[in-house]
């Protein structure tokens, strides 16, 4: 899951998809990252925190960390939270199996129409809930899809 800072959004995806892969029994390492490199090291933002509380997920453990070439090498799928995000990811792919990695979250829920995950940060808790409830939705269609396809 990446955004830009890897503060708010990308943290809180990480959060709920794995929750939601531990639910389901499904074994999978999910994890987030920033473009940019504002936030290295810095624990995700309060609101994001309390928003993944709210709804009974821990991100208390997040570190933030920068986007490397080397995810493409570690994560089956990289999943973007809005276009400049998501260009920024290409920027850094190799080849074209690097490319085909990288998807926009929502399109999981509304294939080909491109809708962003907006950025919380300057909002205040209604953005962060929005944003969760967009995440939770795009997550549910992704464990949909894994199901689907174990035999």
């Amino acid at each position: 899951m990446v955004c830009l800072g890897n503060i708010c959004r990308s943290p809180l995806a990480a959060g709920i998809l794995a929750h939601k892969m531990q639910m389901h029994g499904i074994p999978a390492v999910v994890h987030s990252a920033g473009t940019a490199n504002y936030h290295v090291g810095d624990a995700a933002d309060k609101r994001s925190i309390q928003t993944a509380r709210k709804h009974n997920i821990d991100i208390t453990q997040h570190t933030g960390r920068h986007f490397q070439t080397n995810d493409f090498d570690s994560y089956d799928t990289i999943y973007a939270m809005d276009r400049d995000n998501y260009r920024n990811i290409l920027a850094k792919a190799r080849n074209d199996k690097d490319k085909a990695k990288v998807k926009l979250l929502m399109n999981e829920v509304m294939p080909h129409e491109n809708i962003e995950v907006p950025d919380p940060y300057y909002g205040g808790a209604e953005g962060f809930e929005n944003v969760y409830r967009m995440i939770n939705m795009a997550s549910d269609e992704i464990i949909n899809k894994i199901k689907k396809q174990k035999p």
